[in-house]
């Protein structure tokens, strides 16, 4: 299969796991969110920090490491596997004993037994590492999709039970758990590699070279992903934090889809283009455009429906999340940008400038919290759009230089259909307020993402942005 067939086929197939999995993790999460309380969701997402450092640890960067190698053989893969396994019961094990220091720093006693619990789905994530990776490597987008639907049906379905069992905070423990479990078992079943009883040091040394940069920048990017959550559930409250979770949850749902679902095809794409900058680069300027044009047009409808599209799906006791949602929608904007530019540095194979720029963004980040957090909740989430603004200029300055595709040359591409997004934005805004204010919210749903989307579509034809060829081109060829 050539290069260009891989690429559309990982594509559809990614964009359907990834969006298949979240259409399910979505209508779970409203029922969930339906039953519990906001603050059974600010409980759980207190150590989602632990889990987050847990995680990058026990994969080391390792995973990028296999990925951009060319040629890997079963020492490879074997020496990983087993690395990933032993590291995962050392680090449960200390997650385990520090629980109740976690638990004594929220001032929240029973968060000890549900962290310990919960880590344990560390384990079963080791254990299938190394088999997803070799299904990326492969370009083979198929079977993961395959696995994950049963596992989030499966799982979800057991949380669900659960919930209105009356287990509470337990059910979302007992939610992941399962679907851990279920999802690893899968990967080992589909996968016709297992692992052999081998541990080669070279092969070691030669993916820890690479990797343990991009483990000290994922070890960096775990804590300040989180910080917002640590520091809101220490100096607020669960509830406060579960509406907190909850709006960065749904604007997850768009943004962080689909950056995961292109990233999952775009990093062993980029690899294989890696010694062809000419290509790297037009490849990367064509998909930059096209996933900025079709994700600023769904956050900014998001902007404009919150408070109906939340209080439609998760019921009024949500309605404190509305203006966090909204602020968050716009931040997350930019956010596919800031993936796309990092990842040109890892098939680089320049994890040190990778690293440099991790530093220097959460350096930032603690000098933005520590002023905004003066402001509340609210402050904390306007920080979050500063951040994601200086952020894209800080990303793009070696991937730039690497590419000879630098910020403003980046900006100018983005502005038009930001320009557009905006000003469509605004004149919705203004109607929803005058004319459907007092209509049902579903009413106002409908009537604001069709307008937007007409008006969207029409401007963007009739002044010929080029996305639409673009798309045409990657479907067609």
């Amino acid at each position: 299969m050539s290069l260009k067939k891989q690429a559309l086929s990982g594509l559809i197939w990614t964009f359907s796991q990834q969006f298949g999995t979240q259409l399910i993790n979505f209508v779970i999460g409203i029922i969930l969110a339906r039953v519990l309380l906001p603050s059974d969701f600010g409980t759980i997402a207190m150590f989602g920090v632990v889990m987050s450092i847990a995680s990058s640890l026990i994969n080391g960067g390792l995973s990028s490491s296999l990925i951009r190698t060319q040629n890997v053989d079963d020492k490879d893969l074997s020496t990983i596997f087993w690395f990933n396994v032993l590291a995962s019961i050392l680090i449960y094990g200390i997650v385990f004993i520090t629980a109740p220091l976690i638990a004594h720093f929220y001032d929240l006693p029973s968060l000890t037994g549900i962290i310990q619990v919960f880590g344990l789905v560390l384990i079963p994530g080791a254990f299938g590492a190394v088999q997803s990776i070799r299904f990326v490597k492969e370009m083979d987008f198929k079977t993961p999709f395959k696995i994950q639907l049963p596992s989030l049906i499966i799982g979800g379905l057991s949380g669900v039970i659960f919930a209105y069992k009356g287990f509470g905070v337990w059910s979302l423990v007992y939610y992941q758990l399962i679907q851990a479990i279920i999802s690893n078992l899968q990967f080992w079943f589909y996968s016709k590699w297992k692992p052999s009883f081998v541990f080669d040091r070279k092969k070691f040394k030669y993916h820890f070279n690479f990797g343990y940069k991009m483990m000290l920048s994922d070890l960096l990017n775990s804590i300040f992903k989180n910080i917002y959550t640590v520091v809101i559930g220490k100096l607020f409250s669960p509830v406060e934090l579960g509406y907190y979770n909850r709006a960065d949850s749904l604007k997850q749902l768009p943004v962080s889809n689909l950056s995961s679902a292109l990233n999952s095809v775009t990093f062993p794409l980029f690899s294989k283009l890696k010694d062809n900058n000419i290509k790297l680069k037009d490849v990367y300027r064509k998909l930059m455009k096209v996933v900025i044009f079709i994700i600023s047009p769904v956050l900014c409808i998001s902007v404009v429906t919150a408070e109906p599209l939340i209080r439609f799906l998760l019921s009024e006791k949500w309605l404190p999340a509305v203006p966090y949602f909204q602020i968050l929608a716009i931040s997350g904007i930019l956010y596919p940008i800031h993936s796309y530019n990092l990842n040109i540095l890892k098939v680089k194979g320049r994890s040190d400038l990778f690293l440099k720029l991790e530093i220097i963004k959460k350096a930032l980040v603690v000098l933005i919290l520590m002023v905004s957090f003066k402001y509340g909740v609210l402050g904390i989430v306007w920080g979050q759009v500063f951040l994601s603004v200086i952020s894209f200029f800080i990303n793009t300055y070696y991937s730039g230089k690497l590419l000879h595709f630098g910020s403003l040359h980046q900006v100018l591409d983005l502005v038009p259909t930001l320009l557009i997004s905006a000003i469509i934005t605004i004149v919705c805004f203004w109607f929803d307020r005058q004319f459907l204010i007092n209509t049902s919210d579903f009413a106002r749903l409908i009537v604001v993402t069709v307008g937007f989307s007409v008006m969207y579509l029409a401007a963007t034809y009739a002044l010929k942005f080029k996305e639409y060829n673009y798309i045409k081109e990657l479907i067609t060829k």
